[in-house]
């Protein structure tokens, strides 16, 4: 957020002129895609580490959906399938299901989320995780994005936008 302030200060000291230019965001151009995870073309990250895949919504989905201020999580124990809805973000744009990269069971919520959904703009990869899934197929990991590949999708997307 301090390097979104200062890129938006920094511009107006210049008297640069970002309106004009199409396409062009200056909160977009500072989205952070993360190496090591993997990504749905939905806009959610996968993190897997031993038995265990942490799932939440990208810095790109975030910024596209502006102040989250309600999330709608699933319950421990339920069943979760690749690139079906397991809940939902209501942000002061729009609300948004949220699809799960991999399929499994439920196995932690975070919590946190209901009392301060905020954190999924502050920190969406850290403390605005979503859901941990215990994978019932690891190998759908491989149909996901990397880093570069997803950084390349979201640049061609809003790009046809």
């Amino acid at each position: 957020m301090a390097l979104r302030i200062w890129a938006s200060s920094t511009a107006n000291a210049l008297k640069i002129s970002v309106a004009s230019r199409p396409h062009f965001s200056p909160s977009r151009c500072f989205s952070s895609v993360l190496d090591g995870l993997k990504y749905a073309t939905s806009h959610e990250w996968v993190k897997h580490e031993d038995s265990v895949a942490t799932v939440g919504i990208t810095d790109h989905a975030q910024d596209h959906l502006g102040e989250v201020v309600f999330v709608d999580m699933p319950e421990i124990g339920v069943a979760v399938s690749q690139g079906k809805s397991f809940g939902a973000v209501e942000s002061v744009k729009a609300t948004s299901d949220i699809n799960s990269p991999i399929s499994g069971e439920i196995i932690e919520v975070n919590k946190k989320l209901s009392e301060a959904p905020g954190s999924i703009n502050s920190s969406p990869y850290e403390e605005g995780w979503m859901i941990k899934v215990k994978p019932s197929n690891p190998s759908e990991l491989e149909t996901l994005m990397g880093s570069k590949e997803y950084t390349k999708f979201c640049e061609e997307e809003d790009a046809a936008h």
